[in-house]
């Protein structure tokens, strides 16, 4: 197995963070930060073994709470928690059906800052709260249930290219001579 995947996963999950806090007009025309780091997660758990999974929910929540004007930290559960949920139950899910990655997507798009919201809770933060959070929360479902098959068709297409092929089994053995008919 090939690094490279993985450390393209590391690199899109800095960019994303990036990318969520600096993109102001994306951001002032839906109202909404453009969160795609949940979707990330989601390929993540499905494919990558679970050190790996904590790792990138470390680095990405805290390269996300180092460019917002959240609490350092406070992103790392819940980007953990999408992970290690899905990574225990990866092999009940339908990892190649893009309308099971888009509702995975749209899932982890909610959780995410519904887990923040509530760790900002617990922790007596101020927080304005009201019918637009709820708006807010389905457009970042929305999204990153559109984004989630994306992801997986662009980081699968870098492990095909980085990573090893298997190699085809068949049940012949060349060194076997069939013989046939009578001696």
């Amino acid at each position: 197995m090939s690094w490279i995947p993985t450390i393209a996963l590391f690199l899109v999950a800095w960019l994303a963070a990036f990318a969520q806090t600096q993109f102001r007009p994306v951001v002032g025309w839906l109202e909404t930060p453009v969160a795609v780091l949940p979707a990330l997660m989601v390929y993540a758990a499905l494919t990558h073994p679970l050190p790996a999974v904590a790792c990138l929910a470390v680095f990405a929540g805290l390269s996300l709470d180092a460019l917002s004007a959240g609490p350092l930290g406070i992103s790392v559960l819940p980007l953990f928690a999408i992970g290690f949920v899905l990574h225990l139950r990866q092999h009940l899910i339908l990892r190649e059906q893009a309308y099971a990655q888009a509702w995975l997507g749209a899932a982890a798009g909610v959780a995410m800052p519904l887990g923040t919201w509530v760790l900002l809770e617990l922790g007596s933060h101020t927080f304005i709260t009201g019918p637009f959070l709820i708006v807010q929360f389905v457009i970042l479902g929305l999204l990153n249930g559109a984004v989630c098959p994306g992801v997986f068709r662009t980081f699968d297409a870098i492990r095909n290219v980085f990573d090893y092929q298997p190699l085809a089994e068949t049940s012949f053995r060349p060194d076997r001579e069939i013989v046939r008919g009578r001696r």
